[in-house]
């Protein structure tokens, strides 16, 4: 799953992805620093795998991961191609995702585009460029499905859908926030607007700020009233993080207020938008965790390791994690009838240990 970090520029996204990323992507103080995207893949936090590998005595621990994509920043005027803003809304199309990286700290040696601090200005900047994008493309799909419903009536639903969605845009709200029935709203995924993806606020604060200020708190109230997530964080203090051994950071940590790390929240918190799992599988030579969308059935759970697996279905034998620690081995759990044998239809559950069979 890919996750686009956006904002405008000079906020802190490039020094926010160094962090998350320990990629070293450039971070100055002029916009359009970044122009081509960024790309670093992270590992999602579980101390799951630790002790999983501890009992299976693994020589290797694969985590789950996720990808950040380091956007650059946008400008108002975007959805025109002001500040290379068409190529720039092109890279947000690709991603599941946005994380929106909003400035909550004042500081004179760093340009504000805008001349001030303002959180509720910034996001609204950045959402009615995505907004006027959207509205861009409606009007392309709804001239098209117009020509289509004179053919066929059938397809007079999709253009009261179009209308619905240009009028809902068109009142300046993203479509996200738009409430509508399952139908409609895969029809809306369907359509791989800016708009319609999850978002993940960051209100990146200064050091002194890191546990909150008064521009974070209006940014968690935005997010609060969209229903959106929102992490407060600071993140030079989170790159400086990155370069200190455990100890040291736990340390650092605690003089903050800090119990983890705002890019662990971050990960997690991404994780949890994207409406993600994960199972694990567990032996001597490896310990992993597997990504997969919630609801995801056993078969197509075996397909992420191969897709031979997935061909080769027979059953999966799942013990619950907790329960596996505490009996100390799976033939343990298997012996007090902890193990279950799940079938093709069983829906695969956050803390599955799993060992499947097959037959290829």
């Amino acid at each position: 799953m890919k996750l686009g970090v956006v904002g405008l520029p000079n906020v802190g996204k490039s020094t926010l992805f160094n962090a998350i990323t320990k990629a070293g992507a450039q971070a100055a103080n002029y916009p359009f620093c970044t122009i081509e995207p960024n790309v670093g893949v992270v590992a999602v936090p579980d101390e799951r795998l630790d002790k999983l590998a501890a009992l299976y005595n693994s020589k290797k621990i694969t985590p789950t991961t996720l990808e950040f994509v380091d956007i650059a920043g946008l400008v108002k005027g975007a959805s025109r191609g002001e500040g290379l803003g068409n190529k720039f809304l092109s890279h947000i199309r690709e991603v599941d995702a946005i994380v929106h990286v909003v400035r909550c700290f004042d500081d004179e040696n760093i340009t504000h585009v805008d001349g001030s601090v303002d959180p509720s200005r910034d996001i609204e900047t950045i959402n009615l460029e995505l907004i006027f994008a959207d509205l861009e493309t409606l009007e392309r799909r709804m001239a098209k499905a117009l020509s289509m419903v004179k053919a066929d009536k059938k397809y007079q639903e999709d253009v009261d859908r179009l209308s619905a969605m240009q009028k809902w845009l068109e009142d300046g709200k993203p479509l996200r926030n738009m409430h509508v029935g399952e139908e409609f709203k895969r029809f809306i995924d369907e359509q791989f607007l800016l708009t319609s993806k999850p978002v993940i606020y960051v209100a990146n604060t200064d050091e002194a700020g890191v546990l909150g200020n008064a521009y974070s708190d209006e940014v968690e109230r935005i997010s609060a009233a969209e229903k959106s997530e929102c992490i407060v964080l600071c993140a030079k203090l989170e790159e400086d993080l990155t370069t200190l051994a455990d100890d040291e950071r736990m340390m650092f940590m605690a003089e903050y207020g800090l119990s983890e790390s705002g890019l662990d929240r971050l990960v997690k918190a991404s994780y949890k938008l994207l409406g993600l799992i994960s199972y694990l599988t567990a032996g001597e030579k490896e310990t992993r965790a597997w990504t997969i969308v919630k609801g995801t059935k056993a078969p197509q759970a075996a397909g992420k390791i191969h897709s031979d697996f997935e061909r080769g279905f027979i059953r999966a034998e799942i013990v619950d994690y907790d329960t596996l620690i505490e009996c100390g081995s799976f033939n343990i759990a298997k012996e007090r009838g902890k193990v279950r044998s799940e079938g093709k239809d069983y829906v695969m559950q956050e803390n599955d240990v799993v060992l499947f069979r097959i037959n290829v």
